[in-house]
């Protein structure tokens, strides 16, 4: 749990990318004190200018420097449709090293938690819905791009593992479709009303979006505010310390715990609608140096 004075320091990877850049938006500019930078702590905004993550020595130089008690990692290697389809294997192989490379770094510099960025491209291609995290393994992805999602799913994989053998406390998020200020924009696909809007396909598929400042603020409770879970054990103790209750308390381990961990979190997301309106109006405030 973490201690109100406790220096926290995190390190967030792929930082110049969508989330990454809401997340520096939302810990600078947020009213709401659980989401707004703290006096105890630093945040390292890392990018591959930095380090080659997909390189395990310059990984381990920048867990070094910057010695993190806390990892976001969002860093990736990424692309369109086409170049899924078309470089499967690169995508499967610099995706997979950056990941090793940042878990293995986070246990070996004892990092409290990591949280890293999954896909829904990593749910099998036939399934049902509504899909949820455990659904993950249950059948191949898609086949157009099975390269980076096969990649990205081997994160759960690894924070399984080191959580069974070492105890890490290691997650992932799985965010819908991401977009924002700092997106990618392909600009040769729209122009000011001068050319017609064109659009494959029929428009019917259904997909589900998330506005990046609102990712940001899930990414930064799942990092940092858990620490409202409290075990059983410290419920009992405070409750005999409140009662004054001075006898013996006996924990009867024939009997089960039950389910480990029921975190849940309510809040509300910005409208889809006021987000997407957020979103043109800081492209066109910012079209001379969106990234395009």
């Amino acid at each position: 749990m973490i201690q109100g004075g406790d220096e926290i320091r995190i390190l967030v990877t792929g930082s110049s990318g969508l989330v990454g850049q809401a997340i520096q938006n939302v810990i600078e500019t947020c009213q709401e004190p659980r989401f707004a930078r703290k006096a105890n702590e630093t945040w390292i905004f890392a990018t591959s200018k930095d380090a080659d993550l997909r390189d395990l020595g310059q990984t381990k130089e920048l867990f070094e420097r910057t010695k993190p008690t806390h990892v976001i990692h969002l860093a990736a290697f990424v692309g369109g449709l086409f170049r899924n389809i078309k470089y499967k294997a690169d995508f499967y192989l610099s995706n997979s090293q950056m990941n090793q490379n940042v878990i293995t770094c986070a246990h070996e510099s004892n990092v409290t938690k990591l949280v890293s960025c999954l896909s829904t491209c990593i749910f099998p291609d036939k399934t049902t819905y509504p899909i949820h995290e455990g659904m993950v393994h249950d059948g191949p992805p898609h086949s157009s791009n099975y390269g980076y999602a096969y990649a990205k799913r081997m994160i759960d994989v690894m924070n399984r593992s080191y959580h069974e053998q070492y105890g890490s406390n290691f997650t992932s998020v799985i965010p819908t479709n991401i977009f924002g200020p700092h997106d990618n924009y392909n600009l040769g696909r729209f122009s000011q009303n001068q050319t017609p809007f064109v659009i494959g396909g029929t428009g019917a598929p259904l997909r589900q979006f998330i506005y990046s400042l609102d990712l940001a603020k899930l990414f930064i409770w799942v990092l940092l505010s858990e620490s409202d879970e409290v075990t059983i054990k410290h419920v009992a103790e405070c409750i005999a310390k409140a009662m004054d209750f001075r006898g013996e308390i006996v924990w009867d381990t024939s009997r089960s715990d039950g389910q480990y961990k029921k975190t849940c979190i309510k809040r509300k997301f910005t409208p889809f609608e006021d987000a997407l309106k957020e979103s043109v109006n800081w492209f066109r405030d910012n079209y001379e140096r969106v990234r395009k």
